[in-house]
């Protein structure tokens, strides 16, 4: 079993509706990483900023934008995560990529669909949660919206750790910071939220925040910055099950059926 896992958080300033610059940038920065790192975060929508432009943006599933991340985790040997635009049988989709070292892959479409942005009038919803099994973790990586439905991240599969990848404003920052700590304190995990810095085509001002959370809630960074930065953290997988063994706060959780 592997107790540790290394994480990397890549909080850039994405270039807007510019996928060959925004691949370029993030090429840079991940041949920076150490060989040590098992799994490379990137944001939402990472090629794009979050446009709903999707006519002109949307790749397929099968696309140079996966090719890219295949290529990425097999040259860092690392899981390598984060979401895109992507166009399926006439719909389009806020598709997350969970690539694997070996270049085989699993894949999450956003199930919250921002209505305020009217991201729901361009993107079908996803019907499906991904729990995805790395290096002996498990992993629920999730996408910006969905942080306000607990619902959705409700832990009732014993996951390790919870990731949302994000392009969420500053205006509404407080919330980040506040849900990512519950998040992390209600499902007994680690949870992860990677954001993005910078302005985007639409006059969105993004100020990161990226950071990580233990079981109880405690912040495992000092990540908060505002500005673009890579860094790398440990988390612990003994520390986990130590700390969930102890106080059995998922034993009493609730019972209960979602509709979707």
């Amino acid at each position: 079993m592997s107790q540790k896992l290394n994480i990397a958080f890549i909080q850039a300033n994405l270039e807007w509706e510019d996928p060959e610059a925004n691949r370029s940038l993030f090429s840079e920065e991940i041949n920076k990483l150490s060989s040590d790192v098992d799994l490379i975060i990137l944001p939402e929508m990472f090629t794009t900023g979050f446009s709903m432009n999707a006519e002109k943006l949307a790749e397929p599933t099968e696309s140079k934008t996966l090719d890219w991340l295949k290529e990425k985790a097999r040259a860092k040997n690392a899981a390598v995560t984060g979401s895109v635009i992507i166009t399926e049988n006439g719909n389009y989709y806020n598709r997350l990529f969970f690539v694997y070292p070996d270049g085989s892959y699993k894949l999450y479409d956003k199930r919250h669909t921002f209505t305020l942005a009217k991201e729901d009038e361009t993107y079908a919803a996803g019907k499906e949660r991904l729990i995805v099994e790395y290096k002996d973790w498990k992993i629920c990586p999730l996408i910006c919206y969905d942080l306000r439905f607990p619902v959705w991240a409700r832990n009732t599969e014993d996951y390790d750790l919870l990731i949302y990848v994000a392009n969420w404003p500053e205006k509404r920052v407080n919330a980040w910071d506040a849900l990512l700590k519950a998040r992390a304190i209600e499902n007994m995990c680690y949870c992860v939220g990677l954001n993005r810095t910078g302005i985007d085509g639409d006059g969105y001002v993004y100020n990161g925040h990226s950071a990580a959370y233990d079981v109880l809630g405690n912040e495992l960074t000092e990540l908060n910055r505002e500005d673009e930065f890579t860094a790398e953290i440990t988390l612990d997988k003994e520390s986990l099950y130590e700390t969930r063994n102890k106080l059995k706060f998922l034993q009493d959780r609730d019972k209960f059926n979602l509709e979707l």
